[in-house]
C-alpha cells in the first residue's frame, strides 16, 4: 500500500517538473521569436538604406505641357526639353504646367511630384507678413521717409487716387548710400506702415551656378510677390547683379547678365505687378547699369546719407530710451552727437550696445553717461583701424 503512495508521489513530481520545463521552453521560444522579428526589422531597414545608397539620383524638371496621350513635356534641370512618361504611382490629374517633378535617370519617367517651389523660396529668403519696424524707430531720415510714403505707401493704400488722376507711380525705388545708414530699416518700415508682405532678397542669391537658374529664381520671387500682394520686394546689394555690362566676359558674367535681363523683364514686362512694389538698395550706385535706372524701372532714386548732427541725436534718443540709464546721470545728447561725427546709424547702435557691455562687465544694472563716452572712443578707434586696413589693401 505504501509503495503505491510513493509511486504516485513520484509521478506527480515528474509531471510538475515536465510542466515547469515546458513553460521555460515556451518562454524561451517566445523570446527567440521576438528577437527574430526584431532582427528581421533591422535587416529590412538596412536593405532599404542600402537601396537608397545604391539608387541613382533623380533629375529635377519643370512641367511645360501635358499631352493628350498622357505624356508630359518637361524642361529638365540638366538642359533640354523632354517628352516623358508618367509612372503608374503618380496621379496624372495632379500634374499641371509649372510644377516641379522628379525624373528617373533611366528612361526619364516622372516618378514623383516635388514640393511647391514657393515653399523653397519662403525657406531661402526672408519673408515677413508684417515687419515690426515703424517710422518712429528711424531717426534723421524724415525726407527719405516722406518720399517713400509718396512713392510706395500711398499707391499701395490708395491705388484708386492714381487711377483717377491717370498717372502711374514708380514701380521701383532705389535707396543708395553708405553701409549702415538704415536702408533696410526704411524698406521694412514702409512695408509695415503699408500692411504689405515684406520679401527680403540679397541680390547675390540670384547668382546661380547653372544656366537659367538665376532667371528662374527671379521669376518665382515675383510670382510669390503677386500671390502675397500687397507686397514689397526688397533687393539688397543690387550691384551684385546689376553692375554695368561689358561686351567680353566669362560664362559666369553672362549668366549674371541673363539674370539681370529677367529682373528688368519682370519690372516692366507684360505681366502687371498689381500691388507689388520693388525697393532696392546699394552702396555702389556708380557701377550700376544705366538700363536699370531708366524711367519705368528704378527711376526714383533716394539717397540715404550718413546722419548729420541732428540725425545722430535723434538716433541716440531712439536707442537709449529703450535702455536703463543711471538715474544720477543726465544724458547730454548734444555732446554725444558732436563726438560721433561721421558715424552711421549702425555705428551708433554699436555704441549703445558697447556701453551696455561695459556696465555688465562692471556688475552694474544701469548704464552711466561715461560708458557711452568710452564706447564712442572705442568705436572710433575700431573704425580708424578698419579705414587704415582698407587703404593698405588698396595700395598693396
Amino acid at each position: 500500500m505504501f509503495g503505491d503512495v510513493d509511486s504516485y508521489k513520484n509521478r506527480e513530481n515528474n509531471n510538475n517538473y515536465d510542466e515547469t520545463l515546458v513553460k521555460l521552453l515556451e518562454e524561451k521560444i517566445e523570446a527567440l521569436t521576438k528577437e527574430i522579428d526584431k532582427l528581421r526589422q533591422d535587416l529590412n531597414w538596412y536593405k532599404t538604406e542600402l537601396e537608397k545608397l545604391l539608387a541613382p539620383p533623380y533629375i529635377e524638371a519643370t512641367i511645360l505641357d501635358i499631352l493628350p496621350d498622357g505624356k508630359v513635356i518637361v524642361r529638365s534641370s540638366s538642359g533640354p526639353n523632354l517628352v516623358v512618361n508618367v509612372a503608374t504611382n503618380v496621379d496624372v490629374s495632379k500634374l499641371k504646367p509649372g510644377m516641379s517633378v522628379a525624373l528617373s535617370q533611366r528612361g526619364s519617367t516622372i516618378i514623383d511630384i516635388l514640393p511647391n517651389r514657393e515653399d523653397i523660396i519662403v525657406k531661402s529668403f526672408e519673408l515677413i507678413e508684417k515687419p515690426n519696424i515703424h517710422y518712429s524707430d528711424i531717426g534723421g531720415l524724415e525726407d527719405q521717409i516722406n518720399e517713400l510714403r509718396e512713392v510706395v505707401e500711398l499707391p499701395l493704400k490708395n491705388k484708386k487716387l492714381f487711377e483717377e488722376l491717370g498717372i502711374e507711380p514708380p514701380k521701383g525705388v532705389l535707396l543708395y548710400g553708405p553701409p549702415g545708414t538704415g536702408k533696410t530699416m526704411l524698406a521694412k518700415a514702409v512695408a509695415a506702415e503699408s500692411n504689405a508682405t515684406f520679401i527680403h532678397v540679397v541680390a547675390s542669391e540670384f547668382a546661380q551656378k547653372f544656366v537659367g537658374e538665376g532667371a528662374r529664381i527671379v521669376r518665382e520671387v515675383f510670382e510669390l510677390a503677386r500671390k502675397k500682394a500687397p507686397s514689397i520686394i526688397f533687393i539688397d546689394e543690387l550691384d551684385a547683379i546689376a553692375a554695368r555690362r561689358i561686351d567680353i566676359g566669362t560664362s559666369g558674367e553672362r549668366e549674371i547678365q541673363r539674370t539681370l535681363m529677367q529682373l528688368l523683364a519682370e519690372i516692366d514686362g507684360f505681366k502687371a505687378l498689381d500691388n507689388v512694389k520693388i525697393i532696392a538698395a546699394t552702396n555702389r550706385i556708380d557701377i550700376l547699369d544705366p538700363a536699370i535706372l531708366r524711367p519705368g524701372r528704378f527711376d526714383r532714386l533716394i539717397e540715404v546719407p550718413l546722419p548729420d548732427e541732428k540725425g545722430r541725436k535723434e538716433i541716440f534718443k531712439i536707442y537709449l530710451q529703450r535702455m536703463r540709464i543711471n538715474e544720477n546721470d543726465k544724458l547730454n545728447y548734444d555732446l554725444i552727437a558732436q563726438l560721433t561725427d561721421g558715424f552711421s546709424g549702425a555705428d551708433i547702435k554699436n555704441v549703445c550696445t558697447e556701453a551696455g557691455y561695459m556696465a555688465i562687465r562692471e556688475g552694474r544694472e544701469s548704464i552711466k553717461f561715461q560708458d557711452i563716452i568710452r564706447a564712442i572712443d572705442k568705436i572710433k578707434k575700431k573704425n580708424l583701424r578698419k579705414a587704415i586696413n582698407t587703404r593698405t589693401e588698396k595700395y598693396l
